[in-house]
C-alpha cells in the first residue's frame, strides 16, 4: 500500500469548489456519452465520455492526480493512472474515475450506465497499481463491523442479517451476472436470500446498498478496482462498511501484482481504500433507479446527478447548454 501524505483538512470553500468541478465533469461526460446510447458502440461511447470529462477537468482549480482510472483495465481511452489535470492554482487532490460506468448498458440502451468520479484529499485514495480487479463486500452502516472476506457466503449472510435485524430470507443481495460468480450466486440463493444479478455496474449496486430507499442489503463479488475505490469514497462518506482484496483475473495481471510487491492475500478496509475526506459524484446516462437519463429542457439538456459527501446524499439537477 502506498504511503500517504499528511495533509491539513481542506477548508469548506475548497470542498464546494471541487464538488462543482466534479459535477461539471460528470455532467459533461453524461451528455457526451448519451449521444451513443443504444448504438452498440461501447468504445465510441467511452471515448466521448472521457474526452468531455478531461476537458471539464482541465480548468479545475488546483492539481488533480488520477490515482486510479479505467484506461489500463479496459484498454479504454484516457483517463489513465498518474495523469494530472487542473490549472495548478489551488489544492492538490486525488481522483478516481470511470467516465462511463456500465458501457454495455449505454451501448444497449439498458438502465444503469453512469458517468462517475470521486475526489479525495491528496494522498488519500488507494492506488492498486497493476491490480485491475478486486473482491468486495459492501454493507450499510449497521453491518459494517461484522463483515469478513474470509467468511463463507452463508456465514456472511447470517452475520449481516443479524446486524440488520432481518432473517436471511429477507436479505436482498447484488452480485454481478458474470461466469466467475456462478457458484456464489447459487450458494446465496440456496441460503435463502434474494439476488439481483445485473450484467455489470457494481458502482450502481453498491450505491443501492447505501441508499435505504432502494432496498438492497449487501453487495458481493469481484469487480473492477476503479469502481472499488470510487465505491469506497461513497461508503466512507455515508458511514457504511466495505472490504476489498485484489483478485487478478489473468496471469499477466497476477504477475504484474507480484512484480509490484503487492499481495493478493491482504484485505483492505474501507478507510485504507479511502483514508481521508472524499466525495463521490454520479450522473445518469441511460437512466435507472438512481438517476434519470439526460433529457431536453430549458433550452439545453437536463441531467440528474448524485453527490455523496460528508454524510449527505444530494440529488442535483443541472441544465447543460451548448
Amino acid at each position: 500500500m502506498q504511503r500517504r501524505n499528511e495533509v491539513a483538512p481542506r477548508n469548506t470553500a475548497d470542498i464546494h469548489t471541487l464538488e462543482a468541478v466534479a459535477l461539471a465533469a460528470t455532467c459533461r461526460a453524461a451528455v457526451a456519452s448519451y449521444a451513443w446510447v443504444g448504438r452498440h458502440a461501447q468504445k465510441a461511447a467511452d471515448a466521448a465520455a472521457t474526452t468531455a470529462m478531461r476537458e471539464a477537468l482541465a480548468d479545475a482549480p488546483g492539481r488533480g492526480t488520477v490515482v486510479i482510472g479505467e484506461g489500463e483495465k479496459d484498454d479504454a481511452p484516457m483517463l489513465f493512472n498518474g495523469e494530472v489535470v487542473g490549472d495548478g492554482r489551488g489544492p492538490d487532490f486525488d481522483i478516481a474515475v470511470d467516465p462511463l460506468e456500465g458501457t454495455s448498458f449505454c451501448a444497449k440502451d439498458l438502465p444503469g450506465s453512469l458517468a462517475t468520479i470521486a475526489f479525495g484529499e491528496a494522498g488519500t485514495l488507494w492506488s492498486p497499481g497493476p491490480g485491475f480487479y478486486m473482491d468486495k463486500i459492501v454493507v450499510p452502516s449497521p453491518a459494517k463491523d461484522v463483515i469478513d472476506l474470509d467468511d463463507s457466503p452463508e456465514r456472511t449472510l447470517s452475520k449481516v442479517a443479524r446486524s440488520l435485524g432481518k432473517k436471511v430470507s429477507e436479505l436482498r443481495v447484488v452480485i454481478m451476472d458474470k461466469p466467475r460468480h456462478k457458484d456464489l450466486i447459487a450458494r446465496v440463493v440456496a441460503a435463502g436470500a434474494a439476488v439481483q444479478t445485473p450484467a455489470g455496474g457494481d458502482v450502481g449496486g453498491s450505491l443501492a446498498v447505501l441508499l435505504p430507499a432502494l432496498d438492497v442489503d449487501l453487495l458481493l463479488g469481484v469487480g473492477g478496482t476503479p469502481e472499488g475505490v470510487m465505491t469506497a469514497a461513497a461508503v466512507r462518506a455515508l458511514g457504511g462498511g466495505m472490504l476489498g482484496r485484489l483478485v487478478p483475473q489473468r496471469e499477466e495481471e497476477a504477475a504484474a501484482i507480484r512484480a509490484a510487491g503487492m499481495s493478493v492475500e491482504r484485505v483492505y478496509e474501507r478507510d485504507e481504500l479511502v483514508a481521508g475526506d472524499a466525495f463521490f459524484v454520479a450522473t445518469g446516462v441511460s437512466g435507472g433507479a438512481l438517476v434519470g437519463r439526460p433529457r431536453k429542457g430549458g433550452g439545453g439538456t437536463v441531467v440528474e446527478s448524485l453527490l455523496i459527501s460528508r454524510g449527505q446524499v444530494r440529488h442535483v439537477t443541472h441544465t447543460i447548454f451548448g
